[in-house]
């Protein structure tokens, strides 16, 4: 079983890529045992859900009319 700062590195990770079959089962496993990181990993959805759609994610370039466009 994997410990929680595994847990939390591959709840990060898996925000920018799809995990192996591998580290998905570890990470279910771990997280059905663990209410700590069970509520990590809710935040972590919850701020990349956010995240994109905040006007200057990455997947959302500036617009001339984005009030928070660097200038």
């Amino acid at each position: 079983m994997i410990m929680c700062r595994e847990a939390t590195r591959l709840m990060s990770l898996k925000q920018d890529k799809t995990l192996s079959f591998r580290e998905k089962a570890s990470l279910g496993f771990h997280l059905s045992m663990c209410g700590a990181c069970r509520a990590c990993a809710r935040q972590f959805d919850l701020l990349h859900k956010i995240g994109s759609h905040h006007p200057a994610s990455p997947d959302k370039p500036y617009s001339d009319s984005d009030p928070y466009e660097p200038r």
